[in-house]
């Protein structure tokens, strides 16, 4: 470590500069075997899309839009998650643009991995499997993929040929249809398939409505028209557009056409064909998942060609909405069923048919729900309806996909007596929450979340759902931040956003989050404030000093829940604000615009600056400008991560200290080691070089790997140790959940 003299540092800085202390430079980085196991949620994530392979009984995946793709283990009846291997620099292949099982060996299966069609994010890439997704190939592609875009809810878009399972074909978002003869080693366009108008839908965004391009949405093969050994003649492929969407080819794809007299000004989202050749297409005014306002669904006789509305109910003025998946009973080829898609009120509906859409019967209405393995579900919608599978060996076993997770339901055909279906959530072992806050308090529970569209969590026992649920009310669409009382750790607060209309909003607990209470006010110039996720709060280490800085917003303090507000002298609009864990008087303060660091030795009513220029550094990686995160249990010492700068001060910012040879995104604390002084330490990124998660039991000379090939898990969040397990770190994912790890025994 050596004194920390960039040339950006300003001249307050550099007075206020002393002699750094001196550590070794740090080493290649040792290794320390570790086991790796998700806090136990269940589901909270987009469920993108299911696929039951054909030919082998109980083969089933799933695929997210952020969190990566499962296969459904049969014997545990666990969810088996099949990315886990890919670290911080493969990020994007979490999100799942399509997923594709061989109905021919069913050990082979395939995935379309690409989270964002963003320029600045890598291209996409096909990973391919022949052990079930044990061990992957990956074969980058020239374009990218988008599976937590608009129109992610559709498809498949990557289909295999039940003929000859050495031709794959693939749907893209903005560069047409692509073809593999040679089980997805290598691919090339397909030059036959023609140009169409897309009329792009348009995506919600924060700055607005923008257009996105969502393209070839549903490919498939229709295996009747072939022999084994031969491609398969007759091919479908649609695309995400009002006009004519559905193409067919009958000669293995050398030539295409418009199906002839197909409904237009929709946009076809998913399709089923039956074993008798009738074909069933859902379609809505918008690709979603956002809101829309229109839809159908229709059948086509592929023999004779004729079309019809077989819509089970009509959307209209006051019920808007749209239709979004269809599946058809494999044994059965007149039962068919199809879900809804944005039906809020009362919730999205699934339909079925015995009668190949002539008559219907809504399941959903007169169900019954097992809530039992995830009680934090039992408040939610139903919505986001985006797959709906039918179990090709059991007309009894459906799955249907959601915001939240995947239900399941064993008596479908009772449905057909008027028996009431019973829907169970079936997560197990799928864990898609985006964890934003990670708290290991001394005292009481050892782990408290906060997360992204669920609320946050109450962790007693990590191998089940919380019973209690979410955090109680208020309840928040988001919590953004926590913070705990060091000397009173039962002492919290939070902020977030309210589910209605996204508005900041904050709270306190005295009893570690069993219970919470409204501030009584928000800091002035918070009011009809939309959240976005930034901002900081925190709680001074006796429990009674809260400063709250929303996004927007200088920090203000209260010493009484808010029911008044005093502003912080010398804080920006850009402070993220921490608090000593020994010393009540002392806050912490990172500007992420200027790059300054501030230090409050008076309770938070006025900051200081006492370095600048930290934000300017160039040359370094990390997603967060900046990061202040004080020592538990020493007064005046913290550290701080600028553009992945790691930084050390131990004496309230008067000096700091560079540690070199690493880079950091992330830092966190837990209980130092047998013999050891201070606490160990967490960080996500690079030392000497290597990408991983690192722990040091020496303030940072010597670190230890602890990830490894097996276990990346992405993009990492957030991070904590346990300040009373030795080795044990948290830390919260992108879209896998929150991951604890302890070392081997």
């Amino acid at each position: 470590m050596k004194p920390f003299t960039t040339p950006f540092i300003t001249s307050l800085a550099l007075a206020l500069l002393l002699p750094a202390m001196t550590l070794r430079a740090s080493e290649a980085p040792g290794a320390d075997r570790y086991v790796f196991r998700n806090v136990t949620i269940g589901g909270g994530g987009f469920v993108t899309g299911l696929f039951f392979n054909p030919s082998e009984k109980g083969l089933v995946y799933a695929r997210t839009d952020v969190g990566g793709a499962y296969r459904r283990d049969s014997r545990s009846a666990q969810w088996v998650p099949l990315l886990d291997w890919a670290g911080q620099s493969d990020w994007n292949l979490y999100g799942v643009e399509s997923l594709a099982s061989d109905p021919v060996d069913p050990r082979r299966v395939y995935i379309a991995s690409g989270t964002y069609t963003n320029p600045g994010v890598s291209n996409g890439e096909i990973l391919r499997s022949t052990d079930y997704g044990a061990t992957w190939i990956r074969t980058p592609m020239p374009f990218k993929f988008g599976a937590n875009e608009n129109g992610r809810n559709n498809g498949e878009r990557l289909a295999v040929d039940p003929n000859d399972d050495r031709v794959l074909l693939l749907g893209t978002r903005s560069a047409g249809l692509w073809r593999s003869a040679d089980f997805g080693a290598t691919w090339a366009r397909v030059a036959s398939f023609p140009t169409y108008d897309e009329a792009m839908p348009m995506q919600r965004t924060n700055g607005g409505y923008v257009p996105q391009v969502v393209g070839i949405n549903i490919v498939f093969f229709d295996g009747r028209s072939g022999t084994p050994g031969a491609p398969t003649r007759t091919i479908y492929a649609a695309v995400s557009t009002p006009n004519a969407s559905i193409f067919r080819s009958t000669d293995a794809g050398a030539t295409w056409a418009p199906l002839a007299g197909q409904p237009l000004g929709l946009r076809p989202n998913r399709a089923a064909l039956s074993s008798s050749g009738i074909l069933y297409v859902t379609y809505g005014l918008e690709a979603g998942p956002n809101s829309m306002t229109d839809g159908a669904v229709w059948r086509l006789d592929t023999t004779s060609g004729k079309w019809s509305n077989v819509t089970p109910e009509k959307p209209g003025p006051g019920s808007a909405f749209g239709y979004g998946s269809v599946a058809v009973d494999a044994a059965h080829p007149e039962t068919v069923m199809v879900g809804t898609w944005s039906h809020y009120s009362p919730f999205d509906q699934v339909y079925r048919s015995t009668d190949g859409g002539s008559t219907w019967v809504s399941l959903l209405d007169r169900a019954q729900w097992d809530h039992s393995s995830a009680p934090y579900t039992k408040p939610m919608n139903h919505h986001w309806l985006a797959d709906l599978k039918i179990d090709p060996f059991n007309s009894d076993h459906a799955l249907f996909t959601t915001g939240f997770g995947i239900w399941s339901t064993h008596n479908l055909q009772g449905a057909d007596s008027g028996a009431r279906t019973l829907w169970a959530f079936e997560d197990q072992g799928i864990e898609e929450t985006v964890p934003t806050v990670l708290l290991s308090p001394p005292a009481g529970v050892h782990l408290l979340s906060g997360a992204a569209d669920v609320d946050g969590f109450r962790h007693e026992d990590f191998s089940v759902s919380p019973a209690a649920g979410r955090f109680g009310t208020p309840a928040y669409k988001n919590t953004a931040h926590m913070a705990f009382a060091w000397k009173h750790p039962e002492v919290l607060v939070r902020s977030g956003n309210t589910y209605h209309n996204d508005l900041v909003t904050g709270a306190y607990s005295l009893d570690q989050g069993v219970t919470w209470k409204a501030f009584q006010s928000e800091p002035p110039g918070t009011v009809g404030k939309y959240w976005r996720g930034e901002g900081a709060i925190a709680v001074s280490c006796d429990g009674r000093t809260v400063v709250w800085a929303p996004t927007g917003v200088a920090p203000h303090l209260t010493q009484d829940w808010g029911a008044s507000w005093f502003p912080c002298v010398g804080g920006s609009v850009n402070l993220a604000v921490v608090a000593d864990t020994v010393n009540p008087s002392r806050f912490y303060a990172y500007d992420t615009e200027a790059g300054t660091l501030l230090v409050s030795i008076d309770g938070a009513r006025s900051f200081k600056a006492r370095a600048g220029g930290l934000a300017l550094i160039k040359g370094r990686w990390g997603p967060a400008p900046g990061i202040v995160a004080p020592v538990p249990g020493r007064e005046g010492e913290f550290w701080v991560i600028s553009k992945g700068f790691l930084i050390h001060s131990t004496d309230s910012g008067a000096s700091i200290s560079e540690l070199k040879g690493v880079d950091a995104s992330l830092i966190g604390f837990g209980k130092p080691a047998p013999g050891g002084t201070g606490p160990a330490l967490f960080i996500v990124g690079h030392v000497s070089g290597v990408e991983g998660l690192f722990r040091s039991d020496d303030e940072g000379s010597h670190w230890v790997r602890i990830s490894d090939s097996a276990h990346g898990y992405g993009d990492i969040r957030c991070i904590s140790g346990d300040p009373r397990v030795y080795g044990r770190v948290y830390f919260g994912t992108g879209g896998r959940g929150i991951i604890y790890g302890d070392r081997a025994k």
